[in-house]
């Protein structure tokens, strides 16, 4: 009764009211999906387990900036946008007037400096000389002093002897009177020899000072003359930094400057993106390094060259994430805590040198770095 009852309903409505059945297409259809999610999902974790993979890495290369040393307008500029430059090229040149005229002022300092050497050399040797002229007067008038004695010896005695003679009346008044007068004439003498090497003790005692004088003035004219040396030293350096040449081959960026331009010590007009060396700086989430190691082999892929894979290995680890080197690192003290995901910088390096594509990769370009951990 309850069979003859439905197939009375089924009969009863609409065509469009029956219920329809199942395709079978859409039960195989998504029985493929199901089987495809399964088989990529499986090889994904798989795959995750034994890679790392990221898309926050940049190529990087050396950059040596062009710095001006020295304040000057420039007169010259020798390079252009883009330009390729080898070691030793010249690259600007100041006007170089100023320090040319410091450069002679120091060479004048430095003669007028050897004058006064030479100087004070010829009054020493000068003063040496007078020396042994003083000493030779000390000596002669030394001998003419013990002459001088004997003669006042000599005198003396006679005069003992005139003063017996007058007494018996055997010479005359004028005798003992000629007498007396040449022992007092030989007693001035010796004074006047004594008082004439006192005289040449004391010249030879004011040459000694001079010729001192005069050495210390050789003295401070010798270390004068090593400063001026210095001060010319340094103006031949001041005037080498008018020109600036490169200091490594690379190619030149973007030159902003202009001839007329008055640049200061220690202003970056440019760079130079060094030719030498290229390396990858992947950006890796902390919760990535757990298994990651240096040495481990890496597989580079540069937006440029989306075809093309480049290989290299894990090189070094930051001793930092990147947020400690921002100009406003993150302070967690000082409000609202909210954990965030930091990220450590990591250095690639290529291992394919001779590979000509690398060359063609440019400091800054994206790449997306797969780290394999086994």
């Amino acid at each position: 009764m309850a069979e003859e009852k439905i197939i009375e309903k089924e009969e009863n409505l609409e065509p469009d009211q029956k219920p329809k059945k199942r395709s079978p297409v859409f039960i195989v259809l998504l029985v493929v999906l199901v089987l495809v999610g399964a088989y990529f999902g499986y090889h994904w974790y798989q795959y995750s387990q034994s890679h790392e993979t990221t898309d926050d890495a940049q190529v990087e290369a050396n950059i040596s900036p062009v710095i001006s040393k020295v304040a000057g307008y420039i007169r010259e500029i020798r390079v252009q946008d883009n330009q390729f430059v080898h070691q030793g090229d010249t690259l600007l040149i100041l006007d170089q007037r100023d320090l040319t005229m410091s450069l002679n002022q120091a060479k004048a300092a430095l003669a007028t400096a050897k004058s006064n050497l030479a100087q004070a050399t010829a009054t020493s040797h000068a003063a040496r000389v007078g020396i042994g002229s003083t000493q030779a007067a000390v000596t002669t008038a030394e001998a003419q002093i013990q002459t001088a004695k004997v003669n006042v010896t000599r005198t003396a005695q006679d005069l003992a002897r005139y003063k017996n003679l007058i007494a018996d009346h055997s010479i005359t008044q004028q005798q003992f009177e000629q007498a007396e007068a040449a022992h007092q004439l030989a007693v001035r003498q010796l004074q006047v020899l004594v008082d004439q090497k006192n005289q040449a003790h004391v010249q030879t005692g004011v040459v000694q000072s001079q010729s001192n004088a005069t050495g210390q003035q050789i003295s401070v004219a010798a270390s004068l003359i090593k400063q001026r040396e210095v001060d010319v030293e340094t103006a031949k350096l001041m005037l080498s930094y008018t020109v600036l040449t490169a200091a490594e081959s690379g190619v030149v960026t973007k030159v902003p400057v202009q001839v007329g331009q008055l640049i200061q010590p220690g202003q970056s007009l440019f760079s130079i993106v060094l030719d030498n060396e290229k390396w990858v700086i992947a950006n890796f989430k902390e919760t990535q390094i757990n298994h990651m190691l240096q040495g481990q082999k890496v597989t580079i892929h540069a937006d440029a060259f989306p075809k093309h894979d480049f290989e290299g290995t894990v090189a070094s680890f930051s001793p930092a994430t990147g947020n400690k080197f921002s100009i406003l690192p993150a302070d967690n003290a000082t409000g609202n805590f909210v954990k965030t995901v930091q990220r450590l910088p990591v250095k690639i390096e290529f291992t394919q040198p001779k590979d000509s594509l690398i060359k063609r990769l440019r400091a800054g370009m994206n790449v997306i770095v797969e780290v394999h951990l086994n």
